[in-house]
């Protein structure tokens, strides 16, 4: 089993920045991918970023030039660096990871909990 936890949601003003979190736990033999998606009121879940086990990394249109995704492998973590904050960012932030774990021979999707970014004035 494979727990996700998300930290670092909250208010901040059009123009601010943020910094999410998300580490894994549990039984991992190695991570393939990590990244992050929004899903905005009302709407379905999108793709912000997938970072791959070579570093390569996929960011959405929206988000280029604003957010930058980086991963410890040692910690099992990713973390969302957002800056230059829009209202249009708003949204809950959740994060996922291609896990290998000790107990299933394929790799499997796991999800955060979710954590609530609002831009506002």
């Amino acid at each position: 089993q494979v727990q996700l936890v998300e930290s670092g949601g909250g208010l901040v003003q059009p123009g601010g920045s943020l910094r999410l979190f998300c580490a894994a736990s549990g039984s991992i033999l190695s991570i393939n991918a990590m990244g992050w998606y929004l899903q905005a009121p009302g709407k379905q879940r999108e793709l912000v970023v997938m970072i791959n086990d070579d570093r390569s990394t996929y960011y959405a249109d929206s988000v280029k030039g604003r957010f930058t995704a980086s991963r410890d492998n040692a910690k099992n973590t990713v973390y969302l660096q957002m800056n230059s904050l829009k209202p249009e960012d708003t949204a809950i932030y959740y994060c996922r990871m291609v896990v290998n774990t000790t107990t299933i021979s394929v790799p499997r999707d796991y999800w955060g909990q979710g954590t609530q970014v609002t831009v506002s004035s």
